[in-house]
């Protein structure tokens, strides 16, 4: 099962407590321990956290510096963490425009947990899914006879996805808001959506737990229809 969370509600956390938004990312980066260790738990086989957006960096640079040191202060201390619960670590997006400190911590952690065999935790990170699918469709271009499968493999090389994820079973966004704002488009073509009103930050274990049995109760049907036994007509239907 793959899971993709749009963690939003960072900054309206912080000011309902009259704090700094950089003390609503603080906390946001709490939910993410927790929620990590929920799908784990649970047995989710890929989970996709929306942690900074290509969008982002028109916010003020205070806070993209700030959001980008929170970023890699989380991926040194929790590779250790992901090596002790075999959970491999991969970040999605693009690298050159990068800090050299952040890219060098990148490549530090997907390494020491290249050969983990748990969950595959990826953070999108300087993440655009149009311009994914614009640089995936230009090398398909010299491809002959390619699928939709080939797409997806191509996709998760422009992405530094390793291995590429399969396509979105799930996709929670949290803080209220209904669009996908740019993230994992192709691989949620046939997702179930779920728009919750908390914010991230207080979004943990028991959230996710929600989320999950929520989806339990979706009927995923890929375009057939239901028999008249209850299930489902015909089988599942590739394009491409």
């Amino acid at each position: 099962m793959h899971v993709g969370i749009i963690m939003d509600g960072n900054g309206r956390w912080a000011r309902a407590r009259n704090l700094n938004r950089q003390a609503g990312h603080r906390a946001g980066a709490r939910a993410v321990d927790a929620v990590v260790r929920g799908a784990a738990r649970h047995g989710i086989a890929t989970l996709t956290l929306y942690a900074f957006s290509a969008d982002n960096w028109c916010r003020p640079r205070p806070e993209v510096q700030a959001l980008l040191g929170l970023l890699r202060r989380y991926l040194i201390t929790e590779t250790e963490r992901c090596l002790s619960e075999s959970i491999r670590l991969n970040v999605i997006g693009r690298r050159d425009r990068l800090p050299g400190e952040l890219i060098g911590q990148i490549e530090h952690s997907e390494t020491l947990t290249r050969a983990c065999t748990g969950m595959h935790l990826r953070l999108a990170i300087d993440y655009s899914s149009r311009r994914s699918i614009l640089a995936a469709a230009e090398r398909l271009a010299s491809a002959r006879h390619a699928g939709a499968g080939d797409f997806q493999q191509l996709l998760g090389e422009v992405d530094h996805s390793d291995p590429a994820a399969p396509a979105v079973d799930l996709l929670v966004r949290t803080g209220g808001e209904q669009r996908l704002s740019d993230f994992l488009l192709w691989e949620c073509a046939y997702a179930e959506l779920l728009f919750v009103e908390c914010l991230w930050p207080d979004f943990d274990e028991a959230g996710l737990a929600q989320a999950l049995t929520e989806y339990s109760r979706r009927q995923r049907r890929f375009g057939r229809v239901p028999d008249e036994d209850g299930g489902e007509a015909g089988g599942r239907c590739e394009h491409g």
